[in-house]
């Protein structure tokens, strides 16, 4: 990291900008270029290790992309505004973010209803909400083992 200034190290403000983040951002390797796909999301931590679930459909491009390779990397942020400094005659984003590497696990069974009940939990729009069960056995619901992580800030 270029700007260590602007680095948390501090697990548990890491966790703070990740339970901040609506979107998690999925980099997944596709040949020549990386494909990279937005995602709703919950995570867990179990002893200091921390989980991101997902879902999706059991086919299309980021299905077939972590099915074969089951690796990706992962970034989410806050954008906190610009500041301006007329003084200067500059001008600075301010955010906090996270990014990483995970290995993707495809959840089956009750590994998986756990999963999406995080997910609906996570919102306070679907927190109450009664998804069809039905649909279930056609959703891919993946878990990513975070392997690396770092955090940074400039507010």
């Amino acid at each position: 990291m270029r700007r260590n200034d602007r680095e948390i190290t501090d697990f548990d403000g890491i966790i703070n900008i990740i339970d901040s983040c609506e979107i998690l951002r999925i980099g997944l390797s596709d040949g020549e270029y990386p494909y990279i796909v937005p995602v709703n999301f919950a995570y867990s931590v179990e002893e200091n290790k921390i989980f991101f679930y997902f879902h999706g459909a059991q086919a299309g491009r980021k299905y077939e992309l972590l099915r074969k390779n089951g690796v990706c990397s992962f970034e989410c942020d806050i954008p906190l505004g610009i500041k301006l400094s007329r003084e200067k005659s500059s001008a600075t984003m301010r955010y906090r973010s996270v990014m990483g590497k995970a290995r993707a696990e495809f959840l089956e069974g009750q590994k998986k209803y756990e999963a999406l009940d995080m997910l609906m939990a996570r919102s306070p729009i679907t927190r109450d909400f009664e998804y069809n069960k039905e649909t279930v056995s056609r959703t891919a619901v993946i878990r990513l083992e975070v392997t690396e992580i770092a955090a940074k800030a400039n507010i």
